[in-house]
């Protein structure tokens, strides 16, 4: 996963399945590559058109619980 945040965390045990914890992440996952023409998750951060709309004011608590969530189901998802 150090490749999706284009650094490694020395001595970092990583949140659960060996993720970066939340210190080390982005403020968002977004990879600007949004898509939900299929349904109503985006194919490139893996966020639902909801947690999108709403992530602004999302607390620290309710971002971590979307982040663990995505990251679990293999987001969020660069090209190349």
């Amino acid at each position: 996963m150090s490749e999706l945040f284009g650094r490694q965390e020395a001595g970092c045990a990583g949140g659960p399945a060996g993720e970066p914890p939340a210190s080390s992440r982005p403020d968002t996952p977004c990879v600007a590559v949004c898509s939900t023409t299929f349904d109503e998750v985006c194919r490139g951060c893996g966020r639902t058109v909801t947690e999108v709309a709403t992530w602004v004011v999302m607390d620290a608590e309710a971002k971590e619980q979307v982040w663990l969530r995505i990251l679990s189901e293999g987001y969020p998802r660069r090209n190349g």
